[in-house]
């Protein structure tokens, strides 16, 4: 067995090597790294609530009201009451009969997925869902079954082979809305058409859906009018909502049976009650007309660069250092665009991922557009290319 400084030259040999890089100043579209000013490009925050005076002042007011931290689990006396109430606000949104949360996105998969299907069942997957999925499935120790990606008709033979074999059997699907590293949307109609048809349950993620698609942003689902046929509508608080946590919403039967099983729910101590306090008031500004407006605000700075409806903008260069070189490359320019490689995207596929903001001026994204970054720019194949120093994007704001 390779020793740790063995494992660590092996992946830096490969490109794969990661170290932390802190800001040094507060997150939001303009931040300071190792003495340099950037554009950032690289948050999830496509609302720009992490930084929104209301979000920042439902949280100080939380902190008063309810303390630091909930200084127990849920189900022994961590259970506060902005805790029911984000729940209750979170299933009426979702046209859901109940909600729970939990610490985070990652928490909430790994609790829920083991929680509904076991060793007898199954779960389908879609073969590009993020790790938490993936893990929480294996987790589960039901036997896992993988589609290409949005392959319909793969996924059809998979659910009429397993109902054939496994007529008792629970079948849990389980696919993203938006697709964290590629920003394109399931089919989400026609899987839960295959779904019903075979007597299964949905678990959809809408992390990167949820407070960007949607009349009152909650998502895909909404936006197609097919809540009500969602099993289980996952998702997180650390997106555009501005903070942190994740949640699950079902009927009132299957989460009570989650918080009964779910292993990352029942022994983790509950999240600080001023969070869920300021994440009611984060969903309450995500459903109201100024959520509609940023909503607007972020489809607009969209269409400056691509052709989408979702602010995850991929540049596919395909070799780690190819990737590498150019976010080194923008980053020397003024921009924060962060490198995706393998194991977050298969193989031979790494990436330039830019993620839009509501929050961003347009000056800045021009100025993102102009130097190479648009869907037909040669320069993504040689990142060379791209201006080194040169002039400060800042000065077209």
């Amino acid at each position: 067995m390779p020793s740790p400084a063995e494992s660590l030259r092996s992946l830096a040999a490969e490109g794969l090597l990661r170290r932390q890089r802190p800001l040094d100043s507060p997150s939001g579209v303009r931040v300071t790294r190792e003495g340099r000013t950037l554009w950032n490009f690289a948050s999830n925050d496509y609302l720009g609530l992490a930084r929104h005076p209301e979000i920042t002042a439902a949280l100080v007011e939380g902190v008063e009201r309810y303390g630091a931290g909930a200084a127990a689990s849920r189900l022994v006396c961590g259970t506060l009451p902005p805790h029911r109430v984000l729940e209750e606000a979170l299933a009426a949104a979702k046209e859901s009969a109940a909600a729970l949360t939990f610490s985070s996105g990652f928490a909430t998969a790994l609790g829920v997925i083991p929680a509904v299907v076991g060793k007898s069942d199954f779960v389908v997957l879609d073969k590009l869902s993020h790790a938490c999925l993936v893990d929480a499935a294996r987790l589960s120790t039901a036997t896992l079954r993988v589609f290409p990606h949005n392959d319909l008709a793969k996924l059809s033979r998979l659910l009429s082979s397993i109902r054939a074999k496994s007529p008792h059997a629970r079948i849990l699907v389980v696919t993203e809305s938006v697709f964290s590293m590629d920003g394109d949307l399931c089919p989400l109609r026609e899987i839960l058409d295959l779904v019903e048809a075979h007597d299964g349950l949905l678990l959809l993620d809408e992390a990167h859906g949820f407070g960007v698609l949607g009349d009152h942003g909650m998502g895909l689902a909404e936006q197609l009018g097919v809540q009500a046929r969602v099993s289980f509508q996952m998702g997180t608080l650390s997106k555009s909502a501005g903070l942190a946590g994740g949640y699950v919403t079902a009927s009132q039967d299957w989460i009570d049976l989650i918080t009964n099983r779910a292993r990352s729910f029942i022994y983790s101590t509950a999240p600080p009650p001023a969070l869920a306090h300021a994440a009611v008031a984060s969903l309450r500004l995500i459903r109201s007309e100024n959520g509609k407006i940023l909503r607007h605000t972020l489809q607009q700075n969209i269409a400056q660069l691509a052709h989408q409806t979702t602010p995850i903008i991929p540049r596919i260069l395909g070799s780690n250092s190819a990737a590498l070189a150019a976010s080194l490359a923008l980053e020397e320019a003024g921009f924060l665009v962060p490198a995706i490689r393998y194991p977050t995207v298969p193989r031979g596929s790494a990436r330039l991922r830019i993620s839009l903001s509501a929050a961003h001026p347009e000056a800045a994204i021009e100025a993102l557009r102009t130097i190479g970054f648009t869907s037909n720019d040669e320069t993504l194949q040689n990142p060379e290319s791209f201006p080194i120093g040169g002039s400060d994007p800042t000065s077209q704001n």
